[in-house]
């Protein structure tokens, strides 16, 4: 694994079923990056998922740690016909 998951992560990714690559390839290629408002460490990333009826994955996570620690994930309704 090439990112390291909190523990709030960790249970996103097992409620919501949440697939490990979705998140790699979001965390590696997003469709949509955007740094935190309040918080210089954190990027806020996005990417379609066709597999899962094209929603996007959004992944929140800490990029000033080597590897990359992701701070939540989950399904972001907001974005829905925004790209």
């Amino acid at each position: 694994m090439n990112f390291t998951l909190s523990q709030h992560a960790e249970k996103m990714v097992r409620e919501r079923e949440i697939n490990l690559a979705w998140l790699s390839a979001t965390l590696h290629a997003p469709d949509i990056s955007q740094s935190d408002q309040d918080d210089p460490t954190l990027v806020h990333v996005w990417r379609r998922i066709p597999e899962f009826g094209n929603r996007f994955l959004r992944v929140i996570y800490n990029h000033t740690t080597t590897p990359p620690h992701i701070v939540t994930v989950y399904f972001d309704r907001s974005i829905k016909g925004k790209r």
